[in-house]
Formats: structure tokens, sequence, C-alpha cells
């Protein structure tokens, strides 16, 4: 027999079989020696009281032999000679494009901008150390995408959009934790994406796939208002009558070759802000409210939305354990971002607090049509970086001083390892942004006692956090409604937010190939 229970436990026994076999065997008054197996099927942490719980979703196995389910892996088909498909962008979108084309029995030709896994390594080690940003081959761009080297958070809200499970498999499939299918907030680690990343690849390639990477696309090809093809960088041409364009939303070369080209695209609102480092230990106590972390409790996160001014004001990409990255992908601007690894075993945490914005405030950048708030974007990167001394360093402010426009006397080092400058961070912003924030913060503080302290460091900017630009596409097709056979894909196009939605986009438009 088979029982499904809902429980609560404390840490300690939702973290030891033995102690959770004999909590269940006594909640259901069975021998303990009736259980034989115990699956757990879902985790969540439950902080909201002053002793924290887990919630586990179980499946208890009563006097019957747990025997496990084959592993529902897709099958891929060698693609060697079969119709190609061109997909712009090895991001989490462009990967789980090829994989279904494969599924599908098409080839996938995947091209890359930046460089393979290993290879980027060395870009951002000369990014962190010396300061210098490959526009190619940075934190955003290379395989993988700006998922690879920026944490690997696998939640989302995009159920509605596809199947969240079967992209949870097939990242199983190549060297992720079986836990991803159980938490719920799975998380990868950015220590363990790459070797998944290139395990992705080694299958496209398998089964007759190709992936070029160093190949910046410069031109589509087009004729008729159909796709023929793309042109790259070094003058090569690939054709094909399909193109999926999956590019991220840091591509602003290609966003302005298509506005260049007059292909529709449309300004679409993001949000900007800042990104704020605590110490681990400090929001562990307010999360958990408790002196010391349980030792069965992993870092805790949090997440925060508040009203200001009619706009949220909100924490994104919340990185527990984490450390603050740079990201900019041209000279001449600083963007920061955060990661974990896979333990989140870092004594800081750092989380986006970013400021909701809508097409209105893109009024004054009118003269660049859809890429206005490309420029809105731009404007602050590059104010930061003047600002920052014009280097790789960001400017940095503590806390309780951003929030009263006190310059601070001096800022910690914090896990920002290019550096930061005391500065006046209002100053990059549009005074909204700045205002609102400085509320936003306040009021995060009054919610979350112990937050608002001047031990805390906020940096400049979090700018990055969805694509500027919407790329249509019709609804039925995918394709865009101008150009035959061009398939707008994943963040880049203004279709997802995060590893998993992107993936299951990607899934969406090879499916339509």
């Amino acid at each position: 027999m088979i029982n499904t229970l809902q429980i609560q436990v404390i840490p300690e026994v939702a973290s030891n079989p033995d102690l959770l076999k004999e909590f269940i065997a006594k909640k259901m008054a069975i021998p303990h020696q009736d259980i034989k197996h115990i699956d757990i099927c879902k985790r969540s942490i439950d902080a909201r009281q002053k002793t924290t719980k887990i919630n586990l979703k179980i499946s208890v196995y009563i006097k019957q032999k747990f025997v496990p389910k084959d592993e529902d892996f897709p099958e891929y088909q060698n693609v060697v000679g079969k119709d190609e498909v061109i997909i712009v962008g090895a991001g989490p979108a462009g990967l789980f494009a090829g994989l279904k084309l494969i599924e599908n029995g098409k080839k996938p030709v995947i091209i890359e901008r930046g460089k393979d896994v290993r290879s980027r390594r060395k870009d951002l080690a000369n990014l962190i150390k010396n300061h210098v940003v490959d526009e190619d081959s940075n934190y955003c761009f290379g395989e993988g995408g700006a998922g690879t080297f920026s944490d690997g958070k696998l939640y989302t809200r995009s159920k509605k959009r596809g199947d969240v499970n079967k992209v949870l498999d097939v990242l199983v499939r190549h060297g992720a934790s079986s836990e991803i299918r159980v938490d719920a907030h799975p998380h990868i680690g950015t220590n363990k994406l790459p070797k998944i990343i290139q395990s992705i690849r080694d299958t496209i390639i398998q089964y007759g796939g190709e992936i070029l990477f160093n190949c910046r696309l410069t031109d589509i090809s087009i004729k008729n208002n159909t796709v023929r093809g793309v042109v790259l960088q070094n003058g090569i041409k690939v054709e094909s009558n399909k193109v999926i364009l999956a590019t991220g939303h840091s591509a602003r070369d290609i966003f302005e070759l298509l506005h260049r080209k007059k292909i529709v695209i449309e300004a679409k609102p993001f949000a900007v802000g800042v990104r704020v480092e605590h110490s681990q230990e400090l929001i562990d106590q307010i999360q958990y409210k408790c002196k010391t972390r349980d030792e069965f409790l992993p870092p805790a996160p949090y997440s925060i939305v508040k009203q200001v001014g009619g706009r949220g004001v909100y924490s994104f990409c919340m990185c527990p354990g984490g450390i603050i990255a740079p990201c900019a992908t041209s000279p001449g601007e600083v963007v920061t971002n955060g990661w974990s690894p896979s333990k989140r075993d870092y004594p800081t945490s750092n989380s986006g607090i970013v400021v909701e914005l809508k097409i209105e405030d893109f009024a004054k950048y009118e003269k660049y049509g859809p890429l206005a708030g490309v420029q809105f974007q731009k404007e602050i990167e590059q104010a930061s970086w003047k600002l920052a001394g014009g280097t790789q360093k960001v400017p940095a402010q503590r806390l309780v001083d951003f929030t009263n426009n006190i310059l601070s006397d001096n800022v910690p080092k914090t896990s920002y390892l290019p550096g930061n400058t005391s500065a006046q961070i209002s100053s990059v912003f549009p005074k909204f942004i700045s205002k609102n924030l400085q509320v936003g913060l306040r009021q995060i503080g009054e919610h979350m006692k112990g937050y608002f302290t001047n031990e805390a460091v906020v940096h400049a900017p979090e700018s990055r956090t969805s694509s500027p630009v919407r790329i249509p596409r019709d609804r039925d097709t995918l394709e865009h409604p101008q150009i035959k056979g061009l398939y707008p894909c994943g963040e880049g196009a203004g279709y997802a937010g995060g590893i998993i939605s992107a993936a299951i986009d990607g899934e969406k438009c090879a499916k339509m190939c």
C-alpha cells in the first residue's frame, strides 16, 4: 500500500531518514518496520512562525517494496543530414530549442557569439582582475548564456507556459541533482552549471547537431519577407528558412540590427535599481527568527514586494550565501548581478532591489523609438561607470546613508571583487527611481526587522532585470508577424524571465519549426 501524506516537521527530522520514519510511524500509528520506503515528492520551508518547519509531501510505502520508476527522458534522434534550423544564442532557450529539434528529427545549428564554458572563465577572470570587458565573452555572453555563471535558480511562476518538470528532467539527465525535482525553489549553483551545460552540448553534437562558437551574428538574410539564413562576423553565411532568435536580454546589437532593417520591435517595461549586500548571518536571524541558524536549515533567502508611489519596489534574484558579480557587456559601463554556489556557503547574501518602470518613463528617449528603454538603461550604466572612476568598480553606499542622501565616509569591502567607490548613488538614477528605492528600502526595513542597517552596502546599478525590448510574434505560429521563418524566443525577445521559462520557450519555438 502507498499512502500520500502532507506533513510538517522540524529541520532535523526532515534531514534524517531514521527520525523521519519514526515520526511517520507514530503519526500513522503503524509499526516502524511496516514502512519500507519514504519517497519525498515535494519539500519547502515554512519560516512564518517562531520555529521554522519543513513542509513535506511524501509517499509512504507500507509493506510494499519501492521500485524506482524508469526515468522518462526524451528520446533523441540522429539528425545528420536532416532539415537544418538555425538557433542564434546558446543560452537556456537556445540549448533547449536544440534538444527539442533533435527529439523531433531536425538538425539544430546553434550560433553563439561567445566561447564555450571552459574558455569563458579566462575572460571572466580578466574582467574581475583587470577590468577588461570582452564584448562577446562575459557574464552574459557565451555558452549557457547569463545563467551559466549567474546562479542557476530554477524557480518559475511560468507553469502555464509549459512542462516545468520535463525541463527539470532534462537537467537531471545532464548532471543536475534529482533534488531539483523536489525542492519548492530548486537551485543548481554556479559551480555545477558549467558541467551541465557542457553535457547538453555533448548531447547536441552526439546526435548530429552543430554548435559554432565565436560567431557573432551581423545580419539576417531576408527575401520576400521570408528568412533565408544569417551572416556571421567572419563573413560566413549560414542558410536556412527557419531561424530561432534566442540572443538574451543584453544583445543590444541584435535589437539595433532589427530596428535598422525595419523589422518591427517594441519598447518593453523592465525594472532598474540596486544590489544590496548583507551578512548571511543577519538574514538568517531575520528570516528564521533565531540567533544562530539551525544546522539542518539552508541559508535563508528573502522575497519582498512593496508599493511606493504606484510602482512596485521588489527584491530580484536574491542570492543567499552568494556574491555580487560584474555583468557589463561593453566597455564604459558597469552592471551588477548576483550568484550563489550550490552550497550557498559564502558569508554574504545579496539581492537586487528594483523599481518597476513604465513605458512613459522613456519619453525623454522618444527619438530612439523602440530602443528607448535600451538608451535609458545605457545611460544609468555609463553614469555609474564614470561615477565609480571609469573601471569595473561600482558606486557604493552604506544602506542607511543611501536612504538619507549622505555620502558614506567609507564603504567596507564587499563580495563584489572588482571593488567599489564611495559615491552618491542617487545621482546615477532619475529622481523618481532614487526616491522610490529610498522609501522602499525603509519599508523593507520595517517589515524585516534588522534589515535596515548601515552595515549593509548598496551597489549600483542592477539594470539587466529583463529585456528592454519585445520582439513581437504570432500567437499561434510563434513567427514574427512580418518575417516568415523568424522565431523570436526567450528572454531577449520578452517571452521569458529565467532559466526555466527560457528553456520552455525554446522548446515551444522548436516545436513550431
